[in-house]
Protein backbone atom coordinates (compact mmCIF):
# COMPACT_ATOMS: atom_id res chain seq x y z
CA UNK A 1 0.00 0.00 0.00
CA UNK A 2 1.44 3.46 -1.09
CA UNK A 3 2.31 5.82 1.65
CA UNK A 4 0.40 9.07 1.52
CA UNK A 5 2.21 12.27 3.16
CA UNK A 6 -0.01 14.88 1.51
CA UNK A 7 -2.82 15.22 -0.83
CA UNK A 8 -0.61 15.92 -3.53
CA UNK A 9 2.87 13.90 -2.64
CA UNK A 10 2.44 10.07 -2.34
CA UNK A 11 5.15 7.21 -2.14
CA UNK A 12 4.94 4.26 -3.86
CA UNK A 13 5.78 1.10 -2.67
CA UNK A 14 8.35 0.11 -5.21
CA UNK A 15 10.22 3.29 -3.79
CA UNK A 16 10.10 2.40 -0.24
CA UNK A 17 12.00 -1.61 1.02
CA UNK A 18 11.74 -2.82 4.85
CA UNK A 19 13.57 -5.45 6.44
CA UNK A 20 12.77 -7.27 10.11
CA UNK A 21 15.99 -7.48 11.90
CA UNK A 22 16.22 -8.95 15.54
CA UNK A 23 16.22 -5.94 17.95
CA UNK A 24 18.31 -5.38 20.81
CA UNK A 25 17.41 -4.24 24.37
CA UNK A 26 15.04 -5.43 27.07
CA UNK A 27 12.63 -8.41 25.84
CA UNK A 28 14.01 -11.56 27.21
CA UNK A 29 13.62 -14.49 25.29
CA UNK A 30 11.38 -12.99 22.88
CA UNK A 31 14.02 -10.73 21.63
CA UNK A 32 16.23 -13.56 20.39
CA UNK A 33 13.74 -15.39 18.34
CA UNK A 34 11.97 -12.86 16.72
CA UNK A 35 12.42 -10.12 14.63
CA UNK A 36 10.65 -6.62 15.45
CA UNK A 37 12.71 -4.21 14.87
CA UNK A 38 12.15 -2.60 11.25
CA UNK A 39 14.71 -0.78 8.98
CA UNK A 40 12.49 1.26 6.60
CA UNK A 41 14.77 2.65 3.42
CA UNK A 42 13.24 4.90 1.31
CA UNK A 43 15.12 6.09 -2.30
CA UNK A 44 14.97 9.20 -1.89
CA UNK A 45 16.99 10.27 -4.99
CA UNK A 46 14.89 8.54 -7.24
CA UNK A 47 11.60 9.47 -6.63
CA UNK A 48 9.71 10.78 -9.43
CA UNK A 49 6.74 12.25 -6.53
CA UNK A 50 9.40 14.78 -4.37
CA UNK A 51 10.53 17.87 -6.95
CA UNK A 52 14.37 18.43 -6.82
CA UNK A 53 14.32 21.64 -4.16
CA UNK A 54 12.05 19.10 -1.39
CA UNK A 55 14.92 16.32 -2.12
CA UNK A 56 17.63 19.23 -1.14
CA UNK A 57 15.82 20.06 2.08
CA UNK A 58 15.44 16.16 2.92
CA UNK A 59 19.04 15.26 2.07
CA UNK A 60 19.86 18.21 4.73
CA UNK A 61 16.86 17.02 7.67
CA UNK A 62 17.90 13.69 7.25
CA UNK A 63 21.59 14.16 8.13
CA UNK A 64 22.88 10.68 8.93
CA UNK A 65 20.14 8.84 8.09
CA UNK A 66 20.85 9.53 4.21
CA UNK A 67 22.73 7.49 2.47
CA UNK A 68 25.42 7.93 -0.30
CA UNK A 69 23.44 6.15 -2.64
CA UNK A 70 20.41 8.58 -1.84
CA UNK A 71 18.05 6.44 0.07
CA UNK A 72 16.86 7.32 3.95
CA UNK A 73 17.02 4.55 6.25
CA UNK A 74 15.14 4.56 9.41
CA UNK A 75 15.74 2.31 12.19
CA UNK A 76 12.79 1.81 14.58
CA UNK A 77 12.83 -0.75 17.07
CA UNK A 78 11.02 1.15 19.71
CA UNK A 79 8.34 -1.62 20.69
CA UNK A 80 7.85 -5.40 20.66
CA UNK A 81 5.62 -5.24 17.79
CA UNK A 82 6.97 -5.66 14.36
CA UNK A 83 3.71 -4.13 13.24
CA UNK A 84 3.85 -1.51 15.09
CA UNK A 85 7.83 -0.36 14.63
CA UNK A 86 6.95 -0.81 11.04
CA UNK A 87 4.03 2.09 11.21
CA UNK A 88 6.42 4.32 13.62
CA UNK A 89 8.85 3.86 10.27
CA UNK A 90 6.44 4.95 7.96
CA UNK A 91 4.95 7.87 10.08
CA UNK A 92 9.08 8.51 10.88
CA UNK A 93 9.61 8.85 7.00
CA UNK A 94 6.04 10.66 6.03
CA UNK A 95 7.25 13.35 8.97
CA UNK A 96 10.19 13.64 7.36
CA UNK A 97 9.22 14.18 3.73
CA UNK A 98 6.58 16.61 5.09
CA UNK A 99 9.21 18.60 7.35
CA UNK A 100 10.89 19.00 3.47
CA UNK A 101 8.26 20.58 1.93
CA UNK A 102 8.11 23.72 4.26
CA UNK A 103 10.00 26.70 2.04
CA UNK A 104 12.22 28.16 4.80
CA UNK A 105 11.13 32.16 4.50
CA UNK A 106 14.21 34.29 3.33
CA UNK A 107 15.72 36.36 6.18
CA UNK A 108 15.44 40.16 5.50
CA UNK A 109 18.61 41.97 5.76
CA UNK A 110 17.62 44.82 8.46
CA UNK A 111 19.51 48.13 8.49
CA UNK A 112 19.83 49.61 12.27
CA UNK A 113 18.12 53.18 12.63
CA UNK A 114 20.37 56.66 12.91
CA UNK A 115 19.15 57.54 16.29
CA UNK A 116 20.49 53.56 17.60
CA UNK A 117 23.42 54.31 15.89
CA UNK A 118 23.95 57.19 16.96
CA UNK A 119 22.76 56.25 20.91
CA UNK A 120 25.43 53.30 20.16
CA UNK A 121 28.49 55.82 19.37
CA UNK A 122 27.39 58.18 22.09
CA UNK A 123 27.49 55.85 24.85
CA UNK A 124 30.48 54.36 23.87
CA UNK A 125 32.08 57.61 23.77
CA UNK A 126 30.67 58.15 27.40
CA UNK A 127 32.39 55.21 28.36
CA UNK A 128 35.76 55.58 26.50
CA UNK A 129 35.51 59.02 28.57
CA UNK A 130 35.18 57.13 31.75
CA UNK A 131 37.93 54.79 31.09
CA UNK A 132 40.00 57.73 30.73
CA UNK A 133 39.66 58.89 33.87
CA UNK A 134 40.90 56.24 35.66
CA UNK A 135 44.32 56.92 34.33
CA UNK A 136 47.35 58.27 37.00
CA UNK A 137 47.09 61.65 38.24
CA UNK A 138 50.01 63.36 37.04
Amino acid sequence: MPLTVTDQIEIADWEITEQFVRSSGPGGQNVNKVSTAVELRFEAERSPNLPAPVKTRLRRLAGRRWTKDGAIVIQVEETRSQARNREIARERLAELVRKALVVPKRRVKTKPTKGSVERRIKAKKERGEVKKLRGKVG
